[in-house]
């Protein structure tokens, strides 16, 4: 499967939401600083109208205010910066069940396997950049790529609100001829160091012997000549949700929906999703909640009390019921969600045995990538959870793709007909 990573990086964040809940700062040159009402300190984010007049962070604001008199300066509230933050990881959750915060404003995506969600990479990109406009108020950049430096990259060249893609075939006339302290990872120091034995581009530092690199900055050196390579095996890796009190997953839709048939695929796989990382971390929820958002961005949410499960079928029944009870007639829907919550109850730990997988009679099925699992003998939820740790197991040895659903399989093959 290719990877298809995206950074989404927010435009001079401190002021960009400072500017959605004042719009008097709108078109004019704005910056967060930090003591206004005494003129000292520093710049901590200027918008792009600043930055035309050569306003930089970390400029104090003296500075700032010889360069653009008319400058509006802003006192920081970090506390609302935090709660934008959080809003933003939220909705980028609704995209995707992979995302890793990079910083307070900017995170990766892991889109990998969502082809059937997502027409296009950039489609993606269009839709998240659309939905954070419309909810946060916030401008920003996104990068597309094959890993997280090549995305970050790609996120950097245009800005504000650009979305850019670097594969690894443009590696070598996009990413190349920058200057090397534009290279992600490289501060000043390192690119003074480099540009002293003649490294003055990324495609230069592309072309040197790695152990010259391992000389001069040891293991870290390895790491330069890989990314200026475009080689970067990182993960996209998701916060540990040990201490959460829910996990919820959600898909915005690439086309609306006007009925809960039409997603009913995407919630067995959400549903799925869900019960795995529930079973990973040793959960079960007696809660289950979903989420409904229609076209013109209202948004429903509905849940019900269970007994406390951590089975994909369970969180499944259980959300369709909610979404068919509560779906609104005539109405498209752009966003559908789950979340399994109120944790009262930890599952065991139970070592594996033969028995269980023998219990999981397999059988091939359209390619030796698919198996498929008769469950007719199982009775009772001990058996299916067996079954679904079973399955857990398996993922977790051959990977994700080696068992579905029967019912997926047949959608899968009904689309093709």
């Amino acid at each position: 499967m290719n990877r298809v990573i995206l950074l989404v990086d927010m435009n001079a964040f401190f002021i960009s939401c400072e500017t959605s809940r004042d719009q008097s700062l709108v078109g004019i040159p704005a910056a967060v600083a930090g003591d206004p009402g005494k003129r000292t300190g520093i710049i901590l984010a200027a918008n792009y109208e600043a930055r035309a007049r050569n306003l930089k962070t970390a400029m104090t604001v003296a500075q700032a205010i010889r360069l653009c008199p008319e400058l509006r300066l802003v006192k920081p509230d970090h506390d609302f910066y935090k709660q934008k933050s959080k809003q933003l990881m939220q909705l980028l959750n609704e995209f995707s069940p992979i995302v890793e915060p990079n910083s307070i404003d900017e995170a990766w995506i892991d889109l990998s396997g969502c082809e059937k969600i997502y027409s296009t990479p950039v489609q993606a990109a269009e839709l998240i950049m659309t939905d954070i406009n419309k909810r946060l108020g916030i401008p920003c950049s996104i990068g597309i790529s094959s890993n997280k430096f090549l995305a970050k990259m790609a996120a950097e060249m245009r800005k504000p609100q650009g979305i850019t893609e670097l594969w690894p075939e443009q590696i070598a006339s996009l990413l190349w001829p920058l200057p090397v302290n534009n290279m992600y990872g490289i501060g000043s120091k390192t690119a003074d160091k480099l540009t002293a034995i003649g490294i003055k581009t990324i495609g230069d530092l592309a072309a040197v012997k790695p152990k010259l690199l391992s000389d001069m900055f040891g293991r870290s050196g390895l790491q330069l000549y890989n990314h200026a390579n475009g080689i970067d095996p990182e993960t996209v890796t998701m916060p540990s949700e040990n201490e959460v009190k829910s996990i919820g997953k959600s898909v915005t839709l690439a086309k609306d929906a006007n009925s809960p048939d039409e997603v009913r695929t995407i919630l067995i796989k959400l549903a799925d999703e869900i019960a795995r990382s529930a079973r990973k971390h040793k959960k079960q929820g007696s809660v289950i909640r979903i989420t409904i958002k229609y076209s013109d961005f209202s948004i429903t949410t509905r849940q019900c009390k269970i007994n406390p499960t951590a089975s994909g079928n369970d969180i499944f029944q259980h959300a369709y019921q909610l979404m068919t009870c509560h779906w609104k007639t005539n109405s498209s829907v752009r966003l559908v969600g789950i979340t399994l919550a109120n944790f009262s109850e930890e599952i065991k730990n139970r070592q594996l045995t033969l028995f269980d997988f023998d219990k999981c009679q397999l059988h091939g099925m359209h390619s030796d990538k698919h198996k498929l699992i008769q469950t007719n003998s199982l009775h009772g939820a001990d058996d299916r959870r067996r079954l679904e740790e079973t399955i857990d197991a398996i993922k977790q040895k051959h990977g994700k793709s080696i068992i579905t659903r029967g019912s997926l399989l047949e959608n899968k093959e009904c689309s093709k007909n």
